[in-house]
């Protein structure tokens, strides 16, 4: 109870006071928040799509769950691409992201606390020459390249997604990714894993579902099942 109470009062803080902050090492110059300021001047239409998008996002509830200017970052290579540092994803593209913003306020946030988007709508050419697959889900608005505020070493952060993944991924259809660092990548359009090796110190994720499993074994009616 102490310690979750202790992660409560940093995860309220934008940002830890007197430690470093991860996240901006895994800022892409171009795509921080003074950058975002002069896309949203460049073009008298910004303001007004970006206004509908957060209307839309407070009306489903997950609006303060990422800040919406993170949520128009598209990918670190987007300079390399020949592409827009900030997109707005197509209006049909906006009900994908609702499930995957709730997962992160219900089950993300809750074990790390605060995060930053670094990399969310990719448009296909840009996924394409990012080296995305074509299959991403971050071409339809689904998913959340994220970096911790807190400065975890990457076992204890692989540890803390890979029980939080076991204990629910399933049951939302979350798919858990783990990159280079501490960044990962979260979606709510299926149910698996990658780039968490035991090579990679992931142990920890096979730990968790073999605990998950053994539960759900002696529970049949799990729900999660």
């Amino acid at each position: 109870m102490l310690l979750a109470a202790a992660f409560s009062l940093l995860a309220a803080q934008p940002a830890y006071s007197g430690l470093p902050d991860p996240a901006a090492d895994y800022i892409e110059p171009g795509q921080d928040r003074a950058s975002y300021d002069a896309w949203l001047a460049a073009n008298s239409a910004h303001p007004a799509w970006v206004a509908q998008y957060g209307a839309f996002l407070n009306a489903q509830g997950v609006g303060d769950v990422v800040p919406i200017w993170q949520l128009l970052r598209t990918a670190s290579q987007w300079r390399d691409c020949g592409q827009p540092a900030f997109e707005m994803p197509p209006q049909v593209y906006w009900p994908a992201m609702v499930e995957t913003l709730r997962y992160v306020r219900d089950h993300v946030k809750p074990v790390v606390g605060e995060v930053e988007a670094v990399s969310v709508y990719r448009n296909p050419y840009l996924n394409s020459c990012a080296g995305g697959s074509a299959r991403s889900v971050h071409r339809g608005n689904i998913a959340l390249d994220l970096v911790p505020r807190y400065p975890f070493r990457r076992a204890d952060l692989m540890s803390r997604l890979c029980t939080m993944h076991a204990r629910s991924g399933r049951e939302n259809d979350v798919g858990l990714g783990v990159y280079v660092g501490v960044r990962f990548h979260i979606d709510t359009w299926q149910y698996r894993v990658w780039g968490i090796s035991e090579a990679e110190g992931g142990d920890q994720c096979r730990i968790a579902w073999d605990r998950r499993e053994a539960a759900r074994g002696a529970q049949p009616n799990d729900p999660a099942d």
